[in-house]
């Protein structure tokens, strides 16, 4: 999928979404459920049960009669209404727990479809995705929600019952003075839905801020040039924009909670009116007047359960909805049709015709570009910064595919091989690599998890970047944590005193830029027996001389692999197969050093004037500067 057919999906329907719904929590938790159905009939019967039995007790009463399985009824009806609630309290618990964590595994699932990049650099999308996120998390909410109608229905019907036989005039009044609060709710709760996804963008600014005030990644140069204020001035303005926001959506919910409360009272007042008179002329008797009391207030009581599980309901389906359209989105790179299987690089890799641009509305990053990598052999990428040198990057990967022409791996287009084929015979060190908050042996083992308890590989990957000593010296030596973010877990069953190791838990320990630079680059060897390595400036963290070691470690590793440097750092490219310069886009010198050099182009130019950085003085020739890198 090319990146212009990145788009948001459509939203599904709220019946798409409740069906959804109903299926994730059945599969996630059947048994718990049914329990909890049960629960729910018992309390909604519950209430009605003891009414009428109050009714019968007191009418006996008055005019005599046995009243023995009277009383033992309703105390059997007391004791459903005090345990039956905190069970259902558990089991609904229950229920969010184990649909919430399937729900997060759906979810998460779902991502690891997305093997581009597009949807993760579509603003939209992350929020969607941001949404689908919260909804799993609140699936809790949801079930709560729909099991609470399925309480207030079967209440209300109970109750609704039985002030029909007593009145039907005062059932109808209580019950059309409900609908514009069942109205009124809907309303709302579409309102609350509407907002909540209008205010993502400024949520993500507001978190985007208080990241940069408290984060580790710019502590330095927000302590350095004193822009804690201008940050956190920045961050309160988002929060003032999200709070007026909410702010009117509260008063709405004041005038219209307050307006229909005073009806209802309104109405339930002129209900006990009635009832005084009609115990007066005779027309109820005082158990009846019980049961009406308690009928109305169990009518009011369950409309406005029911109402408000409708309106929660509601918007939490509206939410669910942006689950279920990440879930249901599907992979953003389909599989080919038919897939063609991807045997190992014999005679590399060819860009014929490429072109790039991530949307008709943006420029052009890449025209045309031309260009072998041959097997077992090393190509090295330069050019200046926006030339496109990390986009062809991206394309090799299969970040995102070509906008026109193609990438043939030994004559088979990369667009009809599995993805996953593909990326198991690539290894990379990116230039914005990743520093994971996990121990060092993990750190080099990600890069290859079907591996990841190799300590023999992990320690030989290290050796090969130059960087074994220095995790072997660490405190916990290959098992430090490479962070202070988290506490260091302590180590169970080595010997050691895991009640001391709790009590007095320990952080880890951060490594220096270059560290962590070898720490990717053995990362990247762990991936052994790739047929492409890509190495997106994998020493500009280092010294000269760590470069120069790094490098030679490198050619050595690399001498049976087809191997892509990219650098902007010409003396460390010097020694490739090819050189390939890229500039706008486009290919316009490629040769070895020497042919690149003498040809006096772009290339020549550049490398002049980096060497020049290296010697210079009255004392320096021209042809010295040529040797200086």
């Amino acid at each position: 999928m090319s990146a212009e057919s990145s788009n948001v999906e459509a939203t599904p329907g709220l019946r798409v979404a409740a069906r959804y719904a109903a299926t994730l929590t059945w599969r996630a938790a059947p048994g718990t459920t049914l329990a909890y159905v049960v629960l729910v009939v018992l309390e909604s019967a519950a209430p009605v049960t003891a009414a009428w039995l109050t009714k019968v007790l007191l009418d006996r009463l008055v005019g005599g009669g046995p009243i023995g399985w009277l009383a033992g009824g309703l105390g059997v009806v007391g004791v459903v209404l005090a345990v039956v609630p905190a069970c259902g309290a558990y089991v609904n618990n229950e229920i969010g727990r184990r649909v919430g964590l399937h729900a997060t595994d759906r979810l998460y699932a779902a991502t690891e479809q997305f093997t581009g990049l597009a949807r993760f650099e579509d603003p939209r999308f992350v929020d969607r995705l941001r949404m689908a996120k919260q909804a799993a998390a609140g699936c809790a909410s949801l079930a709560t929600g729909v099991f609470g109608m399925a309480r207030g229905a079967l209440m209300l019907v109970g109750f609704v019952g039985s002030l029909l036989v007593l009145s039907p005039t005062m059932t109808i009044i209580v019950v059309v003075v409900a609908v514009p609060a069942l109205l009124a709710q809907l309303r709302l709760s579409r309102r609350r839905a509407t907002m909540t996804l209008a205010l993502g963008p400024t949520e993500r600014r507001e978190f985007f801020y208080s990241e940069l005030l408290t984060g580790i990644n710019a502590v330095k140069e927000v302590r350095l040039f004193g822009t804690a204020r201008f940050l956190r001035d920045r961050m309160i303005g988002e929060r003032v924009v999200a709070n007026t926001a909410r702010r009117r959506l509260d008063r709405s919910e004041l005038r219209a909670e307050a307006g229909l409360g005073a009806l209802g009272a309104l109405a339930a007042g002129g209900g006990l009116l009635w009832a005084i008179l009609a115990v007066r002329s005779g027309g109820l008797t005082i158990g009846d007047v019980t049961v009406f009391l308690a009928a109305v207030a169990g009518v009011q009581g369950g409309l406005h359960s029911l109402i408000g599980s409708i309106a929660t309901t509601h918007h939490d389906l509206l939410m669910f909805q942006h689950f279920a359209a990440v879930v249901d989105t599907g992979p953003d790179q389909p599989p080919p049709a038919r897939p063609a299987a991807l045997a190992p690089l014999r005679h590399g890799i060819e860009l014929r015709g490429v072109s790039f641009r991530y949307s008709d509305e943006h420029p052009w990053i890449l025209r045309d570009v031309d260009l072998f990598l041959p097997a077992n052999s090393s190509t090295a990428i330069v050019g200046l910064n926006g030339a496109g040198k990390s986009t062809l990057v991206k394309l090799l990967c299969r970040f995102y595919d070509p906008t026109r022409g193609s990438i043939l791996w030994d004559g088979t287009d990369l667009r009809d091989v599995p993805v996953g084929d593909l990326r198991q015979r690539v290894s990379a060190v990116f230039q914005d690599h990743m520093n994971y908050d996990l121990s060092a042996a993990e750190n080099v083992g990600i890069g290859d998890v079907t591996a990841i308890d190799d300590r023999a590989r992990i320690t030989a990957a290290a050796d090969l970047a130059g960087v074994d000593g220095t995790l072997r010296d660490l405190p916990q030596g290959y098992d430090t944590l490479l962070s202070r973010i988290f506490f260091a877990e302590p180590a169970r069953g080595t010997g050691g005193d895991l009640a001391r190791d709790l009590a007095r838990p320990s952080t880890g320990v951060v490594l220096s830029g270059g560290q962590w630079q070898r720490v990717a680059l053995a990362r990247a060897f762990f991936r052994d027996a790739r047929d492409l390595a890509i190495l997106d400036e994998p020493s500009s963290g280092l010294d000269a001389q760590a470069e120069h070691d790094l490098h030679q470690r490198m050619r050595q590793h690399r001498a049976d692999g087809a191997t892509l440097l990219i650098s902007h750092r010409l003396n460390t490219v010097r020694d490739a197969d090819q050189i390939i310069v890229l500039d706008d886009g486009a290919v316009t010198e490629s040769g070895t050093h020497a042919e690149l050099v003498a040809g006096d182009g772009a290339y020549a130019r550049l490398f002049r004037l980096q060497a020049s950085g290296f010697r210079s003085g009255p004392d320096v020739v021209p042809g010295d500067v040529l040797e200086a890198v």
